[in-house]
């Protein structure tokens, strides 16, 4: 029998003057997140992370936004349009017939199992070749997922001046993305969750 890891708890947080209630979800047995899944929260609320976002990176004059799959292609859109870009680029996860010699960084999520691949097509390369980039992504838990997709731009030769999130989770992300941390941009911040002893759940000291 397999358990459900929704809690049926849910955490309230403000996105850029929006308040949205998340489902709790237990990815360990001691460890609850509030977990985002921007596809199934409307076109309107992707409209106004993406003009909040758009604002916040206006004055870096950006030329190109990344971000990867799954969740980053929606924000990557929508910032892009508000911004007045054409072009955005993608980093993908699955490894498709026309990415055989793709630029590669592996990276590792705590919402995913196991180590993952990013892959950048090498035909996507003259449109990050040193032009003013900015990485996009729905959360940052621990960077690892972040910094790899910095890295995979850095790697076809993009100025990384920023990364945007729409949320924040916990601080972790801090020492995994190192001076790169000083350059986030986000919309609000989530905490994680510890058992509280008593059946339910408490906010982590420090989160």
């Amino acid at each position: 029998m397999t358990t459900s890891p929704l809690t049926g708890l849910t955490h309230t947080v403000d996105v850029a003057g929006r308040a949205v209630d998340l489902p709790m979800v237990a990815i360990k047995p001691d460890l609850v997140i509030a977990l985002m899944m921007i596809i199934d929260m409307g076109v309107d609320f992707l409209a106004h992370v993406g003009r909040e976002i758009a604002a916040r990176l206006a004055p870096l004059r950006p030329d190109v936004i990344v971000g990867a799959a799954t969740l980053g292609i929606p924000i990557a859109i929508e910032v892009s349009r508000q911004l007045g870009l054409d072009n955005y680029v993608v980093l993908q996860k699955s490894p498709k017939l026309h990415l055989r010699d793709a630029l590669e960084e592996r990276v590792t999520s705590i919402t995913s199992n196991g180590e993952q691949r990013l892959l950048l097509d090498r035909r996507a390369v003259p449109l990050l070749a040193g032009r003013r980039t900015v990485v996009v992504d729905d959360v940052v838990a621990s960077g690892a997922s972040l910094r790899g997709a910095m890295a995979l731009a850095r790697a076809a030769g993009a100025d990384v001046v920023a990364s945007a999130v729409i949320l924040t989770e916990s601080y972790a992300w801090r020492d995994e993305l190192g001076d790169d941390a000083e350059g986030i941009i986000s919309l609000g911040h989530i905490p994680q969750f510890e058992p509280d002893g008593a059946g339910g759940w408490k906010q982590i000291a420090g989160t």
